[in-house]
């Protein structure tokens, strides 16, 4: 529900960057979106009639995900009430939870949250909300550039519409532009600015599709041709708004994929520099900094195990790094922990071990537990000769050279060999003098 605050803001927002002033503040100004808010669409009737239910807005960048959820608050007669994922944790949430429980107790009124960046969120911390989202505490509206199927827990996915935004393509794109240049409230109407089409057609091709990130070059370029005697935006001006460009970076395409290769690749072959420098190019261009680590932690496993045996656990440390101090200084864990990797010793005998552990599942089967080291907890157990001979290694210094475990169809096989790198040299030779002391077959 709007209040004088609110209406008062609108009319005094000439400070504000371009970009939010010139956010839509009816459906109708919604541009490329008609798949959802086109006349009789879902979304659009449910809107229309205030019958919106838990949702989560998914797109990428600037297709108008947070401009939607503002705009379910205007026409709506329910509380609104909003969350960054990134700067707000439980607690925040909690205060929220209360003072929506406390509004529909006392005035039987509604809430809507909106939750920008849900999928920054934590399995504990959408947990919290998924209580409230079933009693009807309140009405969610979560909005993601990931896919919620990998990034929202199941259960609260399973209680929310999923609306698919999509990047505003060029002819919205040019439009967003001619609206912007001929709006004398909340444009640049006033500059009696001009672009010619091809100008267009570069601000358009700039922006990737994102509609915030096109007013903000636009923005920017006005400002140089506002002060010439031709008011005229040329291609040289907006190429030098271009400058700080994110990167291209699609995250469902090939860019994406050979990014992420490289920058596994670098770390693999030891080269710090690359590293860097490829992590470097994932975060600039708004890659969500989980997905890098969750790729560390597995490269921590995957490429160096036991060479270094710290590496996991300094990956997982900046997970949790990065989990209590967010954006920005959360680059810094990750760079820590990226050149450690890149520069530790190799091994991928974690992912070999595993093959070759698991062909040997496949190929026979649930082979039977050697008596001895089965579970002897009855006499019953005891007397078919379960646990018999079996001999407990701390009594013997913590290794037993006649002990043997493996199913008796794979005596003699090896899973894990332990390589030349790093503590694994250690563990190699301790693994050798160990079997210099078994028994000939």
């Amino acid at each position: 529900m709007r209040d004088l605050f609110e209406d008062a803001a609108d009319r005094t927002q000439d400070h504000a960057p371009l970009a939010d002033r010139m956010r839509p503040r009816r459906i109708e100004e919604v541009l490329g979106q008609a798949h959802i808010l086109g006349e009789g669409r879902l979304l659009r009737r449910l809107l229309e009639t205030d019958q919106v239910p838990s949702m989560i807005l998914f797109g990428p960048p600037g297709s108008g995900k947070t401009t939607l959820a503002h705009l379910i608050a205007r026409r709506s007669a329910a509380a609104f009430e909003k969350l960054s994922a990134v700067m707000s944790g439980v607690a925040e949430l909690r205060e929220v939870l209360k003072r929506a429980q406390r509004r529909r107790a006392e005035h039987r009124e509604r809430t809507i949250l909106f939750v920008d960046e849900i999928h920054r969120w934590s399995k504990a911390q959408q947990d919290a909300l998924l209580e409230a989202v079933e009693k009807g505490i309140v009405t969610l509206i979560g909005a993601t550039t990931e896919n919620p199927s990998y990034e929202i827990n199941t259960p609260l996915l399973s209680r929310a519409r999923v609306f698919a935004l999509e990047s505003l393509g060029e002819a919205d794109l040019v439009s967003l532009i001619d609206r912007t240049l001929a709006d004398n409230e909340r444009g640049l109407g006033n500059e009696a600015l001009t672009a010619d089409d091809d100008v267009k057609r570069v601000l358009a091709g700039a922006s990737d599709g994102d509609a915030r990130r096109l007013l903000s070059i636009l923005e920017v370029a006005a400002k140089q041709a506002a002060s010439t005697s031709t008011k005229i935006i040329t291609k040289d001006q907006v190429e030098e708004a271009v400058q700080h460009r994110a990167l291209a970076y699609d995250k469902a395409g090939d860019t994406h994929y050979g990014v992420v290769s490289a920058f596994i690749k670098s770390m693999r072959g030891s080269d710090p520099d690359a590293a860097a420098y490829y992590l470097v190019r994932m975060l600039e261009a708004g890659e969500d900094p989980r997905f890098i680590l969750r790729r560390i932690i597995i490269f921590a496993s995957e490429d160096i195990g036991n060479a270094d045996p710290r590496a996991l656990g300094l990956a997982v440390d900046a997970l949790h790094a990065f989990e209590l101090v967010g954006l920005p200084e959360g680059v810094l864990p990750l760079t820590q922990v990226v050149t450690y990797l890149a520069s530790a010793p190799k091994s991928n005998t974690a992912l070999t071990t595993y093959a070759r552990a698991r062909s040997a599942v496949l190929e026979h089967g649930a082979l039977p537990v050697p008596l001895k080291l089965a579970n002897a907890q009855t006499s019953l157990d005891r007397s078919m000769g379960r646990g018999k001979n079996y001999k407990y290694p701390h009594d013997v210094g913590g290794f037993v050279p006649e002990e043997t475990y493996l199913p008796e169809k794979l005596q003699g096989r090896r899973f894990y060999e332990p390589k030349e790198a790093g503590y694994e040299r250690t563990i190699r030779r301790r693994i050798a003098r160990w079997r210099a002391e078994e028994p000939e077959d």
